[in-house]
């Protein structure tokens, strides 16, 4: 599967955006998908998951309340909207396909250890180029 990552750009803080993951060369409908991030100088962070049903999402504790991750089956696109961005919000944001293979830490978001699982780059087979952010001051 490809995936194509789009909707970066340049805000100023306190501002909003939505970025869109298109997938092609397979449907994605079966997946679970995240975004994650990387600013300069700093490791990759996840951001935000949402599990295949678009019923279960999971977030960092950094964004929660302000981004809101949802799909559209129908369209192959997951999209992430981010509101009331900060500065530190700034970095490279990439989307990514996990094929949740066992074990499946979906089963069960309430328990930390999953959610853990959840937020871990290397559960995640396809990844996406990034898309910018710039958050100004």
């Amino acid at each position: 599967v490809q995936l194509q990552a789009s909707g970066g750009g340049l805000v100023q803080a306190g501002g909003s955006l939505r970025l869109s993951c298109a997938a092609s060369g397979r449907t994605f409908s079966n997946y679970v998908v995240g975004w994650f991030r990387q600013a300069p100088g700093k490791e990759r962070e996840f951001v935000a998951a949402v599990h295949y049903s678009g019923g279960s999402t999971v977030y960092a504790d950094s964004v929660k309340g302000r981004f809101t991750i949802s799909r559209e089956n129908v369209q192959n696109t997951v999209y992430l909207q981010m509101n009331v961005l900060k500065p530190e919000d700034t970095a490279s944001y990439y989307c990514a396909v996990d094929q949740d293979v066992p074990p499946r830490p979906w089963l069960s978001i309430g328990s930390q250890t999953n959610r853990n699982a959840i937020s871990t780059a290397s559960r995640y087979d396809y990844w996406g180029q990034g898309t910018l952010v710039t958050v100004s001051s």
